[in-house]
Protein backbone atom coordinates (compact mmCIF):
# COMPACT_ATOMS: atom_id res chain seq x y z
CA UNK A 1 0.00 0.00 0.00
CA UNK A 2 2.91 2.33 0.74
CA UNK A 3 4.14 2.25 -2.87
CA UNK A 4 0.74 3.40 -4.15
CA UNK A 5 0.72 6.29 -1.72
CA UNK A 6 4.24 7.28 -2.80
CA UNK A 7 3.24 7.11 -6.47
CA UNK A 8 0.17 9.24 -5.74
CA UNK A 9 2.17 11.87 -3.81
CA UNK A 10 4.86 11.95 -6.49
CA UNK A 11 2.21 12.16 -9.19
CA UNK A 12 0.42 15.05 -7.50
CA UNK A 13 3.66 16.97 -7.16
CA UNK A 14 4.61 16.13 -10.75
CA UNK A 15 1.35 17.43 -12.18
CA UNK A 16 1.63 20.65 -10.22
CA UNK A 17 5.23 21.10 -11.36
CA UNK A 18 4.24 20.33 -14.96
CA UNK A 19 1.49 22.94 -14.94
CA UNK A 20 3.66 25.57 -13.27
CA UNK A 21 6.69 25.09 -15.53
CA UNK A 22 4.62 24.81 -18.71
CA UNK A 23 2.44 27.82 -18.01
CA UNK A 24 5.32 29.97 -16.75
CA UNK A 25 7.42 29.29 -19.85
CA UNK A 26 4.40 29.66 -22.13
CA UNK A 27 3.42 33.02 -20.66
CA UNK A 28 6.96 34.35 -21.05
CA UNK A 29 7.79 32.98 -24.49
CA UNK A 30 4.39 32.77 -26.18
CA UNK A 31 2.37 29.82 -27.40
CA UNK A 32 3.08 29.75 -31.16
CA UNK A 33 5.80 27.20 -30.42
CA UNK A 34 5.13 24.88 -27.44
CA UNK A 35 8.16 26.01 -25.40
CA UNK A 36 6.55 25.04 -22.10
CA UNK A 37 6.00 21.42 -23.12
CA UNK A 38 9.47 21.26 -24.64
CA UNK A 39 11.07 22.48 -21.40
CA UNK A 40 8.98 20.05 -19.34
CA UNK A 41 9.93 17.12 -21.57
CA UNK A 42 13.64 17.98 -21.60
CA UNK A 43 13.83 18.52 -17.84
CA UNK A 44 11.89 15.26 -17.30
CA UNK A 45 14.49 13.46 -19.42
CA UNK A 46 17.32 15.03 -17.42
CA UNK A 47 15.76 14.18 -14.05
CA UNK A 48 14.84 10.65 -15.15
CA UNK A 49 18.35 9.96 -16.43
CA UNK A 50 19.81 11.27 -13.20
CA UNK A 51 17.48 9.54 -10.75
CA UNK A 52 17.51 6.10 -12.38
CA UNK A 53 21.29 6.14 -12.73
CA UNK A 54 21.85 7.50 -9.23
CA UNK A 55 19.43 5.05 -7.66
CA UNK A 56 20.99 2.20 -9.59
CA UNK A 57 24.39 3.06 -8.12
CA UNK A 58 23.09 3.45 -4.58
CA UNK A 59 21.84 0.05 -3.51
CA UNK A 60 21.51 1.36 0.05
CA UNK A 61 18.67 3.71 -0.92
CA UNK A 62 15.20 2.74 0.16
CA UNK A 63 13.37 1.28 -2.88
CA UNK A 64 10.41 3.49 -2.00
CA UNK A 65 12.25 6.39 -3.67
CA UNK A 66 11.77 4.62 -7.03
CA UNK A 67 7.99 4.85 -6.59
CA UNK A 68 8.03 8.48 -5.45
CA UNK A 69 10.42 9.98 -8.01
CA UNK A 70 10.69 8.16 -11.35
CA UNK A 71 7.27 6.48 -11.31
CA UNK A 72 5.17 9.11 -9.53
CA UNK A 73 6.77 12.51 -10.01
CA UNK A 74 8.44 12.11 -13.39
CA UNK A 75 5.61 9.96 -14.73
CA UNK A 76 3.14 12.77 -14.04
CA UNK A 77 5.54 15.58 -14.93
CA UNK A 78 6.44 14.24 -18.37
CA UNK A 79 4.14 15.33 -21.14
CA UNK A 80 4.78 13.06 -24.10
CA UNK A 81 1.11 12.87 -25.10
CA UNK A 82 0.90 16.67 -25.02
CA UNK A 83 4.05 16.81 -27.16
CA UNK A 84 2.39 14.56 -29.73
CA UNK A 85 -0.83 16.58 -29.72
CA UNK A 86 1.02 19.87 -30.13
CA UNK A 87 3.04 18.41 -33.01
CA UNK A 88 -0.17 17.28 -34.73
CA UNK A 89 -1.82 20.67 -34.12
CA UNK A 90 1.20 22.44 -35.58
CA UNK A 91 1.08 20.19 -38.67
CA UNK A 92 -2.65 20.82 -39.05
CA UNK A 93 -2.04 24.57 -38.95
CA UNK A 94 0.27 24.18 -41.94
CA UNK A 95 3.50 24.96 -40.09
CA UNK A 96 5.29 21.81 -41.23
CA UNK A 97 8.83 23.08 -40.67
CA UNK A 98 7.97 24.26 -37.16
CA UNK A 99 6.37 20.89 -36.37
CA UNK A 100 9.45 19.05 -37.64
CA UNK A 101 11.75 21.32 -35.65
CA UNK A 102 9.74 20.68 -32.50
CA UNK A 103 9.48 16.91 -32.99
CA UNK A 104 13.13 16.35 -33.92
CA UNK A 105 14.40 18.92 -31.41
CA UNK A 106 12.47 17.27 -28.58
CA UNK A 107 13.82 13.86 -29.50
CA UNK A 108 17.46 14.89 -29.86
CA UNK A 109 17.66 17.32 -26.95
CA UNK A 110 15.67 14.90 -24.77
CA UNK A 111 18.11 12.10 -25.51
CA UNK A 112 21.01 14.42 -24.72
CA UNK A 113 19.33 15.44 -21.45
CA UNK A 114 18.88 11.81 -20.37
CA UNK A 115 22.55 11.19 -21.16
CA UNK A 116 23.62 14.28 -19.18
CA UNK A 117 21.50 13.26 -16.19
CA UNK A 118 22.99 9.76 -16.23
CA UNK A 119 26.52 11.13 -16.62
CA UNK A 120 25.98 13.54 -13.73
CA UNK A 121 24.75 10.73 -11.48
CA UNK A 122 27.70 8.52 -12.45
CA UNK A 123 30.11 11.32 -11.55
CA UNK A 124 28.81 11.43 -7.97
Amino acid sequence: MQKYLLIAVGGALGTIARYWVGSTIGSRMGIRFPYGTLVVNITACLVLGFTLTYMGKRADLNPAWRFLLPVGFIGAYSTFSTYEWETLSTIRSGAFALAALYAVGSLMVGLAAVWCGAALAEAL
